[in-house]
């Protein structure tokens, strides 16, 4: 049964041996400072516990996103992080210009499909690309030649960015993803690199902004998303992270309240894992020395889950973040 663990078994093995030889150092939150890193994703493969990551590359005291590619890093423990470095680039896709942003892997069929958000220099302003590869660290290539969505989808967002793909226990494969309050929905086909049917604007996701999460828990759906509402943040500039839940990974979606509350950069990005039986949210925050809105750094922390299936809000730490016990607080993972 396929829980969202986003859990799997194909080339763990040569990816051990890789890693066997990369520099580790504990981490703290944020749990790399050698590099400014953004809108993480979180992959399961194995024993081995994937981010995939943007750059942030601006210079200090810069004022807009400066982003050419994206990194991995990987743990075995949540503490201990490998930098694997630039996996994937704006220049792998020929027909795009600009902007690393917000990026997603998700297996299928023994390969790592790589959503991305990028600049495609066509009309319009960010278009979504996939790249593949047979290992979860690539090397990784165009997967289409050519934006999997874009301003020309009919029915796209306001603004075509933060990829999230999420594959039932059926077999069914979807991606989410938009911005300026503009969640959108499509099936994908089992190739991965085509749409299936319409785009559709899922309802009850209430003040959604950006950067869908999907996953599923004890035959739950979850929507986790950044919203930047006056209810979860000082100042609409800032946004906090909301959750949803549905029995339909189409919704129509419940509110349920927020899990992760303001941080110290003004985007907040979530991603939400089950690894070595604990759950962790992993974000970004500009809490790295010399960090800032557009020099970001990925963090990860604890999350709980309560009886009935809510998320308690997550705290945030500058602390280890390695395996630990339960507390006896009635806390569920």
């Amino acid at each position: 049964m396929r829980r969202r663990r986003r859990t799997a078994v194909a080339a763990a093995a040569a990816v051990a041996l890789t890693l066997a030889g990369s520099a580790q150092a504990p981490a703290e939150n944020p749990i790399i400072t050698s590099i400014f890193t953004a809108d993480p994703a979180a992959l399961v493969v194995g024993n081995t516990l994937y981010v995939y990551a943007g750059h942030d590359e601006a210079p200090p005291g810069g004022s807009n996103f400066v982003m050419r590619d994206w990194v991995v890093l990987s743990s075995t423990d949540a503490s201990n992080w490998t930098n694997h470095g630039p996996r994937l680039r704006v220049g792998d896709f020929r027909w795009a210009g600009a902007d690393a942003w917000a990026a997603e892997v998700e297996p299928r069929n023994g390969r790592y499909y790589w959503y991305v958000s990028v600049n495609g220099n066509g009309p319009g302003w960010m278009d979504i690309g996939v790249a593949v590869g047979d290992s979860p660290l690539g090397p990784f290539t165009d997967a289409r030649g050519g934006p999997l969505v874009s301003d020309s989808t009919p029915g796209s967002s306001g603004l075509n960015i933060d990829p999230t793909v999420f594959v039932d226990d059926d077999g069914q494969a979807y991606l989410y993803w938009g911005s300026y309050w503009g969640l959108r929905a499509a099936r994908l086909r089992p190739n991965m690199t085509e749409l299936d049917g319409p785009v559709l604007s899922p309802q009850g996701a209430t003040h959604f902004w950006e950067a869908p999460w999907m996953f599923k828990r004890a035959g739950i759906y979850y929507l986790a998303y950044a919203a930047n509402d006056s209810g979860c943040v000082t100042s609409s500039s800032y946004a906090c992270v909301r959750y949803a839940t549905a029995s339909n990974p189409l919704g129509p979606w419940t509110h349920r309240g927020v899990v992760l509350g303001q941080v110290s950069s003004t985007t907040n990005h979530p991603s939400i894992v089950e690894f070595n039986g604990q759950w962790y949210m992993v974000y970004h925050t500009a809490d790295a020395p010399g960090g800032g809105n557009f020099r970001r750094s990925v963090a990860i922390d604890r999350l709980y889950f309560n009886a009935d299936g809510t998320m308690r809000q997550v705290v945030q730490t500058k602390a280890a973040t390695g395996p630990f016990l339960l507390t006896s607080t009635g806390e569920a993972r």
